[in-house]
């Protein structure tokens, strides 16, 4: 099987700094009354937490001029279903240590929770989850590591990450058949 990395690109961290630092500062009662507006009613995260997952979710994959990123994709939404059907409760316990260690961080790196952080400082708080990521130890940077494996799948199992992202056409016919012909062996 394929070597399949988890570490942070430079590029997709660049990728993330810029567009957090493009975003305007962002009060918490903004973004729970986006996630609201969307429609999220949370199965297993309460409202502040969902809101967590969809902008740590979005800051991994975010919005560009190809695609949308993964709050378009409802990635914080699928990871909440799928925790809230999830049998095992051990899963369900590292998200919510997880996203309790997000905010513990970020008091002690910034002083105030991540969702009442400024973008850029937002930044620093996932970059400092990240620093670990090949060989996590931390409960965040196990944390991380489960955050952007859930994510990257939601996002790439979405219609817009397949079709948008990937630009993946679905099945069409072929003229001609490219394989082998076992027939003739």
């Amino acid at each position: 099987m394929a070597d399949q990395s988890t570490e942070l690109t430079r590029r997709e961290l660049l990728k993330v700094a810029a567009v957090a630092a493009a975003v305007p500062l962002v009060a918490r009662e903004p973004v729970l009354g986006a996630v609201a507006a969307a429609g999220e009613s949370p199965r297993f995260f309460t409202r502040t937490q969902l809101a967590l997952v969809d902008e740590l979710s979005e800051m991994l994959i975010p919005a560009d001029d190809h695609s949308g990123g993964a709050r378009a994709a409802k990635v914080a939404a699928y990871i909440d279903g799928r925790l809230a059907d999830d049998v095992l409760p051990d899963r369900r316990e590292r998200w919510a240590a997880g996203l309790a260690r997000v905010d513990q961080l970020a008091t002690e790196l910034k002083g105030a929770t991540f969702m009442a952080l400024a973008p850029a400082d937002r930044v620093a708080v996932v970059e400092r989850m990240a620093q670990e990521e090949a060989h996590p130890q931390s409960v965040e940077g196990h944390f991380f590591v489960e955050l952007k494996g859930q994510t990257r799948h939601a996002y790439y199992t979405s219609s817009i990450g397949i079709h948008d992202e990937l630009d993946y056409k679905g099945n069409v016919m072929q003229e001609e058949y490219s394989g082998t012909d076992v027939s003739k062996e």
